[in-house]
């Protein structure tokens, strides 16, 4: 599912959009080739003399494990989007039920990111966004090349700040000019 580009301001350009790291489908796939092949084996060992009703059980429980063990979490996964613009960082998460927050990039006061062993042979990690406000912190999991997105997110940040201030540092105030 692609990020809706509708939800960007006139002057804002999107700079990333990614969704969590591919390893959150291992698992479904991993549940996909077990139910698929135990499902099978055992509802076509059942023996004819059972009659209909407890293959037809079967295969309504093998179409309930797929649904809530492969498919919801593919579908969290596709509809998880961390999206980097040149003006803040947008969240959305769900299908049904969305949620999203959006972080002006002048409002981020601190990104950090975490990566342990595993996580850096995969190349994804944990980015934390601090953010000034009620909220804080903003944690975002499994994020593929977490180095990377650190250190966009950091460039982003540092040329908001400068496309805002007209390029001062923020020790040193506006000269005004006398006419």
């Amino acid at each position: 599912m692609g990020f809706p580009n509708n939800l960007l301001q006139e002057d804002e350009e999107l700079v990333l959009h990614t969704h969590p790291h591919w390893k959150e489908l291992v698992m479904p796939v991993v549940w996909f080739v077990l139910i698929g092949a135990f499902g099978s084996i055992i509802l076509l060992a059942l023996p004819e003399s059972w009659g209909s009703i407890p293959k037809m059980i079967g295969w309504v429980i093998v179409v309930i494990l797929m649904l809530w063990l492969v498919v919801t979490p593919y579908i969290r996964w596709a509809t998880t989007h961390y999206v980097f613009t040149t003006h803040r960082v947008l969240l959305r998460t769900g299908l049904i039920t969305r949620r999203g927050r959006d972080i002006p990039l002048a409002r981020i006061n601190d990104v950090s990111f975490e990566q342990g062993v595993l996580e850096r042979m995969f190349r994804f990690g944990t980015l934390v966004v601090e953010s000034a406000g009620e909220r804080g912190q903003q944690v975002l999991k499994d994020m593929p090349q977490v180095e990377n997105a650190q250190s966009t997110l950091y460039r982003l940040v540092e040329e908001d700040h400068d496309r805002r201030t007209g390029g001062l540092p923020d020790d040193e105030p506006p000269t005004l000019v006398e006419r």
